[in-house]
């Protein structure tokens, strides 16, 4: 397996996409997620009038620096809940099918949708009516979509996929050849079915992974090894399906935002710490990386 990591471990810090490259490739990665979070909260980037220059010069930082995208994420929404943001927010998605084309990704991360009060059966198929709309959009470029298991959360009157069972029985339900799963194996660790049981339930449907850590209670999305998950269960259960994709980090909260730490208004120049701790902390995140596939004999550079 290939060690890949997000740019989002970077543009949380207010880095461009290209910057974040820079600093991924500087920790050791050769591979990277593009995610479009931060270009669709600030409406730049891919979401900017010039998005096709934007992405142009994107790939031409990668190319540079040896850096190959090999799978992307598109931004969080609400895309079952009818309204005015319906249809922009398809569209917006629609750009991100768009944006892995020109990159040459061929997998996409796309959120289910989840809303108060309606059941199991309802959220299904109106996440059925929104996948379809995009997967008939991504036939064209070959992009397959990818649904995650989401975090554990239990909300009174709110269901959404949060565990192995019903993400795979999403998938089943959409059936369609380019709809897989990517298994966050955070938000599994805030399940109680052991990782590896789990994987083996999705199956041959695994094409992407996110991996990160929690203390089992909130998504934290912590080092490897700094929380509570097993990797020797998720390494045996990719083991028993035969992954063989990339491994691929959703691990960047290394340091608290400043605004869930305790105020100190007199005084905040350590509030945020520098980007140049953050470059530091994502090598760590690799040599995690290379530990654990070299554990169990799958490193790839």
């Amino acid at each position: 397996m290939k060690l890949a990591t997000t740019t989002g471990d970077f543009t949380s810090y207010g880095a461009t996409q290209q910057e974040s490259l820079k600093y991924i490739r500087q920790a050791g990665f050769k591979y990277a997620d593009y995610n479009f979070g931060s270009d669709y909260s600030s409406r730049s980037g891919a979401y900017a009038e010039n998005w096709k220059e934007h992405v142009a010069d994107v790939k031409r930082t990668a190319d540079e620096l040896g850096i190959k995208f090999v799978q992307a994420h598109s931004p969080m929404g609400k895309p079952i809940v009818r309204g005015e943001n319906y249809i922009p927010f398809i569209r917006d998605t629609q750009r991100c099918i768009e944006v892995c084309a020109m990159l040459g990704i061929d997998r996409l991360v796309v959120h289910s949708g989840y809303e108060m009060g309606i059941s199991k059966e309802e959220c299904f198929a109106r996440n059925k009516e929104f996948f379809m709309e995009l997967l008939t959009f991504a036939e064209p470029y070959g992009v397959n979509i990818l649904v995650e298991n989401f975090n554990k959360m239990c909300v009174p009157g709110m269901y959404w996929v949060d565990n192995a069972p019903d993400l795979r029985a999403m998938i089943d339900y959409v059936d369609h050849p380019l709809f897989h799963a990517v298994w966050d194996a955070g938000h599994a660790n805030m399940q109680e079915m052991p990782q590896d049981e789990a994987l083996r339930i999705i199956g041959h449907h695994l094409y992407a992974l996110h991996i990160q850590d929690n203390m089992g209670d909130t998504d934290s999305h912590m080092l490897p090894m700094t929380g509570t998950m097993s990797l020797d269960a998720v390494m045996n259960g990719l083991k028993d399906v035969g992954y063989n994709g990339y491994f691929t980090f959703e691990a960047g909260r290394i340091f608290l935002p400043g605004e869930k730490r305790r105020p100190f208004d007199k005084d905040q120049r350590l509030l945020n710490p520098p980007i140049r701790l953050k470059a530091k902390a994502e090598e760590l995140l690799y040599e995690i990386g290379k530990c654990t596939l070299e554990a169990y004999g799958c490193f790839e550079e």
